[in-house]
C-alpha cells in the first residue's frame, strides 16, 4: 500500500469519528436535505476557506482543516443521498448510514488511487490554495449540473463532482498533517 493510501486511510478515519459521533448526537437529520442543499453546505464551507486564505484573516475560531473535513464528509453524505434520496424521514439505521459512509470513502480511495498513479501525485506539488480553488469550481459546476436537472451533455455527473471534491479535501488534510509534523520539534 501506497503512503498517500495509508494517509488518505487515517484521515478518513478521522473525518469518519467525527461523522459517527454526530450521527449520535443528531440522528441523519441531513437526510431531510435535497442535493442542491448539500452542495450548497460545501460551498459555504469551501468560501470560508478561500476567502481566509486570501484575507489571511478570521473571525471565527474554527480551522480551515475542520472545514476541509466538513468537505470530506457533506461530499460522502451527498452520494448517500443520490443514491437513496432525500427523505422526510431521518430516522435512519446508524449501520447502515456508516456502512454507506465507509463504501463510499472506500470507492473515493479506489479512485484516488488510479487518478493519483495517473497524474504522479501532481497535488503533492501544488498549494493548498490551488486545490481549494479547485473543490470550489467542483462546487460551482455540480451548482450548475443540478441547475439543469443533472443533465450533462459531455460532462460527468453530480457524483464524480462530489468524488472530486472529497479527494482535494483529503489531500488538503494530508498536506495539513504533513506540515504539523514537520513543525513538531524533534526529541531525542
Amino acid at each position: 500500500m501506497s503512503e498517500t493510501s495509508v494517509q488518505f486511510g487515517k484521515i478518513i478515519a478521522g473525518c469518519r469519528e467525527l461523522f459517527s459521533k454526530k450521527l449520535q448526537d443528531y440522528g441523519a437529520a441531513w437526510r431531510v436535505l435535497r442535493p442542491s442543499s448539500i452542495t450548497d453546505q460545501i460551498y459555504i464551507k469551501v468560501n470560508r476557506i478561500r476567502t481566509i486564505q486570501m484575507t489571511g484573516k478570521k473571525m471565527v475560531d474554527e480551522s480551515e482543516e475542520g472545514e476541509f473535513v466538513a468537505v470530506v464528509n457533506y461530499s460522502i453524505i451527498a452520494l448517500i443521498q443520490l443514491e437513496k434520496g432525500f427523505s422526510n424521514d431521518f430516522n435512519e439505521n446508524r449501520e447502515e448510514i456508516l456502512a454507506l459512509y465507509d463504501k463510499y470513502a472506500t470507492d473515493a480511495q479506489h479512485l484516488m488511487e488510479r487518478k493519483n498513479h495517473d497524474y504522479g501525485e501532481a497535488w503533492r506539488d501544488m498549494r493548498i490554495s490551488s486545490i481549494t480553488d479547485l473543490i470550489y469550481q467542483k462546487v460551482l459546476r455540480t451548482k450548475q449540473i443540478e441547475d439543469n436537472q443533472g443533465v450533462t451533455i459531455a460532462s460527468e455527473g453530480l457524483d464524480a463532482n462530489y468524488f472530486d471534491m472529497l479527494n482535494y479535501a483529503v489531500f488538503c488534510l494530508i498536506k495539513f498533517s504533513e506540515a504539523e509534523s514537520r513543525a513538531e520539534p524533534k526529541t531525542t
